[in-house]
């Protein structure tokens, strides 16, 4: 960014139309993005705006109520179990990836787990915490590789290898709801595979966990759906492997500090986690803990 981009004090506080003391407050509490050179406090115009844009989506004052002890966001079996074993004491809301990011920015969590593919390249979840959050006061941690690919009836008895073979034999495809990771990861795909999603056989009844995915597909209502190896293996069915994807923690940092999240990051250090995740199959935590975007 240029120098002649940043705004003053006084221009930036026109913008946000408040006055200059009402943004100073705002800064000393760290809830407005901002850079200091010489002394002077400069604001860049695109980060107010994304930051106005939060609020006006919902996000109340992160200096107000602390958020409760819950994790919002994706459902993953790994993090079920660090959960319940930690004795983190923490819950889970298992709404899908952005409803998940969107509680988490009103305050509704204290965490959310995501695994949003950036609209280009191969990352996850870094654009959509950059734009959402911009120098708010929110960390990304890493939390784990997942392997995603078919998940389809045991011994793959109709011989699916890949997306292409859903959209040509018109294979019945268990869907997940809109917003979730694996459905964003999946319209991604078969956008860059030059298929028309039009031509998949979805289901009408949308599935909004990867468990539930997999006992679709085992009931015989399905022939396949997207989801990861977790999953298909916890049911003794087939797995055709297609994307590894980043699970990534997005946390208020104070809540970074508070028992529940240590009791879990603390958990996430043993030999028992590592375990957990080996049975599991289809992880890699080699990262797990990671700072990827702190604020």
């Amino acid at each position: 960014m240029t120098q002649e981009r940043w705004l003053t004090t006084g221009e930036a506080a026109e913008l946000m139309r408040m006055r200059p003391r009402t943004l100073y407050h705002l800064v000393q509490k760290g809830l407005v993005p901002h850079a200091r050179a010489h002394g002077r406090l400069l604001f860049d115009p695109a980060q107010l705006h994304a930051w106005l844009a939060s609020r006006s989506a919902g996000t109340p004052d992160p200096g107000g109520a602390e958020p409760p002890a819950t994790i919002a966001g994706s459902h993953d079996p790994l993090l079920e179990r660090a959960v319940r074993d930690s004795g983190s004491g923490l819950a889970l809301a298992t709404v899908g990836s952005l409803e998940g990011l969107g509680r988490f920015a009103a305050r509704g969590a204290c965490a959310a787990l995501l695994h949003v593919p950036d609209s280009a390249g191969d990352g996850f979840n870094g654009e959509v915490v950059r734009q959402r959050f911009g120098r708010m006061p929110v960390v990304c941690l890493h939390w784990a590789r997942r392997e995603q690919g078919l998940i389809v009836a045991a011994g793959n008895p109709l011989g699916i290898g890949s997306l292409a073979d859903l959209a040509r034999r018109r294979h019945r495809l268990v869907l997940r709801q809109p917003g979730a990771g694996s459905q964003l990861l999946l319209a991604k795909m078969l956008r860059e595979a030059g298929i028309d999603a039009a031509r998949l056989r979805g289901r009408a009844a949308l599935a909004s966990t990867e468990t539930e995915v997999a006992e679709t597909v085992k009931a015989g209502l399905a022939d396949a759906g997207f989801g990861i190896r977790a999953a298909a293996h916890r049911d003794d069915l087939g797995f055709v492997p297609l994307a590894w994807e980043s699970a990534d923690l997005v946390v208020w940092r104070r809540s970074v500090f508070e028992p529940p999240m240590q009791a879990l990051l603390a958990f996430t250090r043993t030999r028992a986690f590592a375990r957990h995740a080996r049975a599991l199959t289809g992880y890699d935590v080699a990262g797990c803990g990671s700072v990827l975007f702190n604020a």
